[in-house]
């Protein structure tokens, strides 16, 4: 964007929001809260660890302004600098295909929400940050950018509306940034690589080369991972924020199903899927998730939340766990992550164990084992099968017959699996598409799918999650991020705050992971996951952030050398 176009388009702005003359803007002193504020000879953060309150202490000194001295055009340098970074490294270099594609709309957002920070401030504390969604997450088309969840067939499809998490991310100043890669239609489709879609091609783990991101927030999970974005937003129906949070050394949260709408979400299932963010810290999805908790008449199932969403960052005390009794429900649940025996996972094991004294020195009661009533029952269930390929098919039928154009002619899930049959090329084989097949099968709401779906609900819920945490007068569950951990907060819509454990030794012996990807690998992350009942997502942020701030576990390791981006702000500031 030509800077005299900048200009002119900030001044109209400006004019527009103050009715003053413009100079009178340009000398408007810079401050916040009544508290006077200057860039000074502050060093800029490192866009690879740059947080939410880095970035707005930044912003509000006019830190990052490129052209003028006050804060008229600090946003622009922070834009321009994540697109550069995401050049680096998406397609070019290590080539790790988190970003689909980036806003055209976004320097212009920017340029506004300046003029906007120079007259009134700021609306909230995202305003101005970069934010990725995940490609599942509608964005109205006339700002330039495509819905598809990594599929060819909904290219250039043309949603009614944003997302309501998407309303409220704007309404609070946040820019958007582009659109992360995912598992194509949320690892639903089939059998199919974590983090790889038709249109994105395969996401790649930062950490180690061609690791696996797991799915299916994979692209969201790596661009914040590496600082391609400051934070993002990914979707869980069971595992999809919770596992790429804990393979990218991030902090996420796994909402309660009805705290964050999924109006505007291509879906799964409506019984499951929820929108949460990913973070590098705590801190920073507290702030997110702050935003966008709240009822959305576009989705009843918001409206059992409580009638007031906390303010999440109130929930960020270093004596969180003081006095908090922890439970830990080994049975079945850590089968697969070999917590135990001597296989390549056993480093997750030890860091648990580890992970478990840091609880106890923070203050905690750890009841060992407190397992879930419901373990082996959950394990030998079909009961989430039944309801997600059900669910699928009535949604998605939905979903695409709700599109006010779609180009590719694609207006339900047996058009969906044709559009992948006639195009091998853009979508890959057959047997991707394994579970499209299955869910076209279903007949609809039968008298086994409403068992299954309370059976459900049963087992995760009153005879699993909660039974545990009352039969062992419990505050919440910890387990690591990998293995079985989610399938009983999935079924049951329950919430899961997760935060870095730890990372698998240089002598780790490299797994397949899929056709292109690796896992376990050398330096890769694993994660701790706090779980509880619905909507106790303030409890469990509290104990995350506690044992965040005693390891500090993130800032053990960087991503591999060639995927770190090397733009910072200074370079496009000049």
């Amino acid at each position: 964007m030509k800077l005299l176009y900048l200009c002119c388009s900030v001044s109209i702005i400006l004019l527009a929001l103050s009715q003053t003359p413009f100079v009178q803007c340009l000398t408007t002193p810079a401050s916040i809260s009544g508290r006077e504020v200057d860039a000074g000879d502050a060093p800029l953060p490192d866009l690879y660890e740059a947080s939410i309150l880095e970035l707005q202490d930044g912003l509000d000194a006019g830190q990052f302004t490129s052209i003028l001295r006050r804060r008229l055009f600090n946003l622009i340098p922070l834009t321009q600098a994540y697109f550069a970074r995401i050049e680096e490294v998406n397609l070019q270099g290590p080539s790790l295909r988190a970003v689909i594609e980036t806003n055209p709309s976004a320097l212009e957002q920017a340029a506004s929400l300046d003029a906007e920070r120079a007259v009134s401030g700021k609306r909230s504390l995202l305003h101005g940050i970069p934010v990725i969604l995940k490609d599942n997450i509608a964005t109205i088309a006339s700002e330039g950018m495509n819905t598809t969840a990594g599929s060819f067939a909904l290219l250039k499809s043309v949603v009614p509306d944003d997302a309501g998490v998407v309303k409220k991310l704007r309404k609070a100043g946040a820019i958007i940034l582009g659109k992360a890669n995912l598992s194509e239609f949320a690892e639903f489709r089939g059998n199919l690589p974590s983090g790889w879609s038709g249109r994105g091609g395969q996401t790649s783990n930062a950490y180690f080369p061609h690791a696996d991101p797991c799915g299916s927030s994979s692209g969201s999970g790596v661009t914040t991972s590496i600082g391609l974005t400051a934070v993002a937003l990914g979707s869980e129906t069971d595992g999809s924020i919770t596992c790429p949070t804990g393979n990218n050394n991030l902090a996420g949260v796994k909402p309660s199903v009805g705290l964050t709408s999924r109006a505007g979400v291509i879906p799964i299932s409506e019984h499951q899927d929820t929108v949460g963010p990913m973070a590098r810290s705590i801190t920073d999805a507290a702030i997110v998730l702050s935003v966008i908790a709240g009822k959305d008449p576009n989705d009843n199932f918001t409206s059992a939340q409580p009638p007031v969403v906390p303010d999440y960052t109130q929930a960020l005390n270093t004596n969180a766990l003081n006095g908090a009794r922890i439970g830990v429900p080994r049975q079945v649940f850590l089968d697969g992550s070999d917590l135990t025996g001597n296989g390549s996972l056993s480093a997750i094991g030890l860091a648990f164990e580890q992970a478990l004294d840091v609880i106890r020195e923070l203050g905690a009661t750890v009841v060992d084992p407190a397992d879930l009533p419901s373990a082996e029952a959950i394990a030998r269930s079909n009961n989430e099968t039944v309801v997600l390929d059900t669910d699928f098919k009535i949604q998605i039928n939905a979903w695409l017959e709700g599109l006010i154009s779609i180009p590719s002619g694609v207006r339900s899930l047996a058009d969906l699996i044709a559009f992948d049959n006639a195009n091998p090329s853009l979508e890959e084989p057959v047997n991707f598409t394994s579970q499209f097949i299955a869910s076209e099968a279903t007949t609809g709401f039968t008298d086994a799918y409403f068992q299954s779906l309370a059976f459900d609900h049963e087992l995760g819920g009153a005879q699993g999650i909660d039974a545990a945490l009352k039969m062992f007068d419990l505050d919440a569950l910890v387990l690591p991020a990998q293995g079985l951990t989610t399938v009983p907060a999935a079924i049951a819509g329950y919430p899961i705050v997760t935060v870095p454990l730890g990372f698998f030794p240089s002598n780790v012996t490299i797994g397949s992971a899929g056709p292109e990807t690796v896992y376990p690998a050398p330096g890769v992350p694993f994660g701790l996951s706090f779980l509880g009942t619905a909507f106790s997502e303030f409890d469990l942020i509290g104990f995350a952030f506690a044992y965040e701030q005693k390891t500090k576990t993130r800032l053990e390791r960087r991503a591999f050398p060639a995927a770190i981006p090397k733009t910072q702000l200074k370079d496009v500031m000049a």
